[in-house]
């Protein structure tokens, strides 16, 4: 804060201020009261509002837990957003890796605007684009028939794998440039010295490289798991009835049924749980708040 009144004076550094907390207060903390207030309360019409049914209650909550679909729907919800996670690390790991630790000059930057160029498109495009790459008739299917690998086109829409697919793919960057901000400031002689020692390339990863970069793996993870677990586009395009996402069963509390309050309720439990998964992410890879700020 100091810094920010040295570099740009009081008069821009108190309206630079003024202008986060009002956008926080407006867009994020207020919502999000009000999203607990309608949890708690029942659905009414606007006549009852504020008369003596107008109370406090879990009833609300009570209906997700009683609902065994939509428990199921938030569990594997959950579920499939960690294993969406674990998988996006899986594919960005190394490519984080490469662009911090190996490429070089041009390379490095031509692999940065590869990764970049395609996010300029809107995200239900290029989630619409995946759709004609997994669908039946569409290119993946015909490549293998085509080769003989298959005898008939694999169902990759209307089930969960076209939806784990499509949603690595979706947020491959948020995963990608927090580890790689993270490996880049690690000292190369640190892996050299590791190697002229005997070291193996899992053991230099495993010692050297992962702990250094843990503040960027628990970053992308969080945003990883938070995008996919508040996601609607992927699941709706990708997905199908056995693939459905809780984000879904939401909306449909929101804009179909019309019951704000119930939707209130579920998307704050979703809430809770994604805090959650942030508490045991910073647990598990030792970090704080400030560690995850750099």
């Amino acid at each position: 804060m100091a810094e920010l009144f040295r570099r740009t004076g009081p008069l821009i550094a108190w309206m630079a201020l003024l202008t986060t907390l009002l956008w926080v207060a407006f867009m994020i903390v207020l919502p999000q009261v009000m999203m607990v207030d309608f949890s708690f309360r029942p659905s009414l019409p606007p006549s009852k509002i504020g008369g003596p049914e107008d109370v406090y209650t879990l009833k609300n909550y009570a209906t997700l837990w009683a609902n065994t679909i939509h428990r199921g729907i938030f569990f594997k919800t959950i579920w499939s957003s960690m294993l969406v996670t674990v998988l996006a690390l899986a594919v960005c790991y190394p490519i984080a890796y490469h662009l911090a630790q190996v490429a070089r000059g041009q390379a490095a930057a031509l692999l940065i605007v590869a990764l970049i160029v395609p996010f300029w498109v809107n995200e239900i495009l290029r989630t619409f684009a995946w759709f004609l790459i997994l669908s039946r008739n569409g290119i993946f299917n015909s490549a293998l028939v085509g080769l003989g690998l298959i005898d008939r086109p694999i169902q990759f829409i209307d089930g969960n794998i076209g939806v784990m697919i499509g949603m690595v793919y979706a947020y491959i960057l948020f995963m990608v440039f927090p580890l790689y901000n993270a490996m880049e400031s690690l000292d190369r002689h640190q892996i050299e010295a590791a190697r002229d020692l005997g070291a193996s390339t899992w053991r230099i990863h495993w010692r050297v490289v992962i702990p250094h970069a843990k503040p960027g793996i628990a970053v992308g993870c969080i945003m990883t798991f938070m995008l996919s677990a508040g996601t609607i586009a992927v699941p709706r395009l990708l997905g199908g009835p056995r693939s459905r996402w809780f984000t879904e069963v939401i909306y449909s509390w929101f804009f179909d049924g019309g019951d704000w309050n119930q939707g209130a309720a579920y998307a704050f439990a979703l809430l809770i749980l994604c805090i959650v998964f942030i508490l045991v992410m910073m647990r598990l890879f030792r970090v704080s708040l400030q560690d995850i700020a750099k």
